[in-house]
């Protein structure tokens, strides 16, 4: 099985037990008498099965992932550094439209608000981040798909 097949497998098990836990809060009480509409020991079962697969397949990714090199790089690192950019480009564009948006005066008399930073300058900077993700992404579906999943 290819590495992205294994992602594509995990995300479907997180659907489920996302759906399992809606079924079973749904069936965790009932009105005194009746019976819930599917039995709360089954899908505990079922999802002790599903939870097991998943931490199993973790944990393949997860080697796989450590254990792959592009060059001197690991797929695990190079999955860092895409996150770790991620989360700089979303902060700096919440940055970014809060340093761009405009806040209207009704007279001279009112202070006059204006931006810390040059937005356009840094946009352009937001702007090669979100370059760079994109390739990282690019070179990660690459390698998911021509990566065997360890056992």
């Amino acid at each position: 099985m290819k590495l992205a097949e294994a992602l594509n497998q995990r995300a479907d098990l997180q659907k489920n037990i996302a759906d399992l836990k809606g079924r079973l809060l749904t069936n965790a009480k009932v009105q005194e008498g009746d019976k819930p509409s599917e039995a709360p020991e089954e899908l505990l079962n079922e999802l002790d099965c599903m939870i097991e697969k998943y931490e199993d397949l973790i944990k393949r990714i997860n080697k796989t992932n450590s254990m792959t090199f592009d060059g001197e790089v690991s797929i695990a690192d190079i999955i860092a550094k895409k996150d770790a950019l991620s989360l700089k480009a979303s902060v700096m564009r919440e940055f970014l439209n809060e340093a761009a948006s405009k806040i209207s005066r009704y007279s001279k008399n009112e202070i006059l608000i204006v931006s810390t930073v040059d937005v356009a300058k840094k946009q352009k900077e937001v702007n090669k981040l979100s370059k760079e993700i994109r390739k990282l992404d690019t070179n990660l579906q690459r390698l998911n798909w021509t990566t065997d999943l360890c056992d």
